[in-house]
Order: structure tokens, then C-alpha cells, then sequence
């Protein structure tokens, strides 16, 4: 979606939702981005590996995947067309052995 600069736009989102204290909880990940070709979420909970958990493109160019997580705090980044990127609406970040950021989400 381009935003009213002229600019494209990427917007994104984590969400914990579901179970009870101590059970595994449903996490969407959401990223807004119709130019790209392909997204992954890497992270503490996948080991950072950028190619294990894809996710998918629907017809309006939003990207999301699901996964379990167990109570706890994960890092996250997006890996978008083979570019690692933030997610610029984290509400908390963490520095990384790179010099740079991961986002945070809390399940």
C-alpha cells in the first residue's frame, strides 16, 4: 500500500491470543508488504533460522504466519526478499551482537 508521500509502506504486527496460564498461545505475525516476493520470520524461537517459518501473501499484498508459543519473551525480525528487517511497531526492541535491533514480542 503506498502511503500518502508517494512512498511504499510496510506495516506489521504480533499477536498473542488464546490458553490459559503456562499453555502454549497462538502468535500471528502480520506484515504489510505488497512489492515483496517472499517473508519469513526468524527468531529466539526457530533459532534464527530465516528460512524455517515462511509466511503467506494474501491477495491484498499482507503477509502472515501462526505459530505456538509457550509463556515467555521471544526476539523476532522479518526477513523480506532475503533482507533482514524490524518490525517498526514493536513496542519493545533488544540489541543484537550486530549492531542493530530485534524486536520483542511477550507471550
Amino acid at each position: 500500500m503506498a502511503a500518502s508521500n508517494g512512498k511504499k509502506r510496510n506495516s506489521t504486527t504480533a499477536t498473542a491470543t488464546g490458553a490459559t496460564p503456562g499453555q502454549k498461545r497462538r502468535v500471528v505475525f502480520r506484515l504489510e508488504a505488497p512489492e515483496a516476493q517472499s517473508v519469513a520470520l526468524a527468531g529466539s524461537f526457530n533459532d534464527w533460522n530465516p528460512t524455517a517459518t515462511p509466511l503467506k501473501r494474501d491477495a491484498q499484498g499482507v503477509w502472515r504466519t501462526q505459530i505456538s508459543l509457550a509463556p515467555g519473551r521471544y526476539e523476532y525480525r522479518y526477513v523480506v526478499d532475503g533482507e533482514w528487517r524490524d518490525d517498526p511497531r514493536a513496542t519493545e526492541t533488544s540489541p543484537n551482537e550486530f549492531g542493530g535491533r530485534n524486536c520483542v514480542v511477550m507471550v
